[in-house]
């Protein structure tokens, strides 16, 4: 299935007198959900010039992704990629996300500052009016805001999360937190009307048993607030049928989502592995289990084994993405000759074409980390959810499609924090026989792909966005 966009009327236009520049935090899945949103607007015929750092468009390079941007269509020749640099040396760990977002603020406003400038002044008729950068970079709407451009950011997580960030100063203020984030109150919290209520333990900068961090945590939080704070238009990854309420957190928001890739490169930093397609095409309708838990979770040798054992115990044929560095202190794709063992109703790839994946006719379901950026692809394929939260937002996520829109099921770990092999298999069984909770994420696939036609919500939002950057 291709999930087909409709561009607002600029689409009509041979040239386009709108350039905007896309600024992406340096991680897969703000560079994925972003590289979306490009094209997007390049379907709209707005130029983008989308900004990373060397390090991670080297990456990019290395998975084949980048060389693709000159085999594109006439609309996504409108997006290229600029580098800038990040601040570190090659030496350094830039896993160290706290250490490479100081560097990054550090000396990459100066460099966008001069890309800016030194755009303007070659492109009479296409010059930057616009700055559209990753909420975690507030510098970048400073830089905009000292060059007189329009600004606005991206926000790429569940509206309840927003609302959650937002908050904080009224949680503060009832007694629910402390100023540093400590849960005083130990209840559920309303976010928003019509949005899913979130218990402390969901809370984004929640860390159990680590201190230290948790304070870290609430601090970048309360700056991404502040970012969001100030900036002229949020632009929002959801779809507006997904949460009506949502425009009340602020009048700013703008969704524009399901964005889906369609086929079009999306800044992976690993290869996809192609064969998993073909074998899925010899797999019975419904029938497959998509395992994937994104590009950061991670997970012990015993917890993985639990995992291969649970799949081969559910009976049913599975897709499982073993991305590197996915099982913790392992250094090789194959533990204890599991790929082995399974291979015969079994495949383990890498890296996989998620959309693709998603779409085939012959998956029955996801057993996904509740990333956003999956979640979102999941409900736009109509796919029902085995949830398997491992940190971040994912918690909150995890509610919002088990309790809130029942398109799936959740994974309970035991009493150490063990998701067992018969887990596995009671929840897989019980999800793939489960009626209403298929009803339920087909119903949402066609909110989803409304979203997107012509008169959609999204479309009519993303006509105005343009709109409102051209003035």
């Amino acid at each position: 299935m291709e999930f087909r966009y409709f561009a607002s009327e600029s689409e009509s236009l041979n040239k386009t007198n709108v350039h905007v520049l896309l600024v992406s935090f340096p991680a897969q899945g703000h560079v994925a959900s972003l590289m979306k949103l490009a094209h997007r607007l390049a379907d709209c015929r707005v130029k983008v010039t989308f900004v990373t750092t060397e390090f991670i468009c080297e990456r990019i390079k290395e998975s084949q992704q980048l060389g693709s941007f000159s085999e594109m269509g006439d609309a996504q020749q409108l997006v290229r990629i600029v580098p800038l640099p990040d601040g570190l040396e090659p030496e350094d760990d830039r896993k160290d996300e706290a250490k490479m977002t100081r560097s990054i603020s550090k000396v990459m406003p100066g460099y966008l500052e001069e890309l800016i400038q030194k755009i303007n002044q070659q492109e009479d008729d296409e010059k930057i009016t616009c700055v559209i950068a990753d909420v975690t970079f507030g510098w970048a709407l400073q830089v905009a805001a000292k060059l007189g451009l329009k600004k606005a950011s991206v926000y790429t997580s569940a509206p309840g999360i927003l609302a959650m960030i937002m908050n904080i100063p009224k949680f503060i203020e009832a007694g629910i937190i402390s100023s540093d984030g400590i849960v005083i109150k130990n209840e559920k919290i309303e976010l928003s009307p019509y949005l899913p209520a979130a218990s402390p333990a969901e809370f984004l900068w929640n860390c159990p048993g680590n201190p230290s961090l948790q304070t870290l945590m609430f601090q970048y939080i309360n700056v991404i607030r502040q970012n969001i704070e100030a900036s002229d238009r949020i632009l929002c990854t959801w779809f507006h049928e997904l949460a009506p309420s949502a425009n009340k957190i602020l009048p700013s928001i703008i969704p524009l989502g399901p964005l889906i890739a369609n086929g079009q490169p999306t800044g992976n930093f690993w290869s996809e592995d192609l064969t998993c397609l073909s074998w899925l095409d010899k797999q019975p309708p419904g029938s497959v289990i998509y395992a994937a838990f994104g590009s950061i979770s991670k997970l012990s040798q015993q917890q993985f084994n639990e995992l291969a054992l649970g799949l081969e115990l559910a009976g049913q044929p599975f897709l499982c993405v073993v991305r590197p560095g996915f099982i913790n202190g392992s250094s090789t794709n194959n533990p204890d000759g599991l790929v082995a063992k399974v291979a015969d109703f079994g495949k383990m790839v890498k890296w996989a074409p998620q959309e693709k994946v998603l779409a085939h006719p012959s998956v029955g379901c996801y057993l996904t980390h509740c990333g956003w950026n999956s979640t979102m692809e999941g409900i736009s394929m109509g796919v029902p959810f085995l949830c398997w939260p491992w940190g971040y937002d994912h918690l909150y996520i995890k509610s919002c499609i088990c309790d809130d829109w029942n398109i799936g099921l959740w994974l309970e770990p035991d009493d150490n924090g063990i998701i067992g092999r018969h887990e596995i298999k009671r929840k897989v069984d019980e999800l793939l026989s489960n009626d209403v909770v298929r009803k339920n994420a087909l119903k949402l696939k066609e909110l989803a792909q409304k979203g997107v036609t012509k008169e959609g919500s999204s479309s009519k939002n993303l006509e105005f966005f343009i709109k409102q950057i051209t003035e």
